[in-house]
């Protein structure tokens, strides 16, 4: 007869430096997630007083290793380690000139 007792492990809950595929890392509170019957990896960044926290999550097959570590090294890392936000451009079209009649136009355009 098997035994039915199953160890119920803590859930992970703990500072850490994950480091990504990509020769990316982050640094923050690592939690476990589940969306969509799928394990993901959640990363809540703390402020760092010049920029808000925030969180992101990671499938596994992102991760190439997770460093546990105190909440004082995780804050210390991503201290140096903080990136600029992403920064959105814009280039407007240029514009053609209008005239107000056929003939007012030069003739080489």
């Amino acid at each position: 007869m098997k035994d039915e007792t199953q160890t119920t492990l803590p859930a992970f809950d703990t500072w850490c430096i994950v480091e990504l595929y990509g020769r990316q890392q982050i640094a923050g509170k690592v939690s476990e997630r589940t969306i969509a019957g799928q394990g993901f990896i959640q990363v809540n960044v703390p402020d760092t007083g010049d920029q808000p926290g925030y969180s992101r999550l990671f499938g596994p097959g992102a991760i190439y290793s997770m460093i546990p570590t105190t909440e004082e090294i995780a804050r210390a890392f991503i201290a140096r380690n903080v990136g600029a936000p992403i920064q959105t451009w814009q280039i407007t079209p240029p514009q053609l000139p209008v005239f107000p009649d056929d003939d007012s136009r030069p003739e080489d355009f």
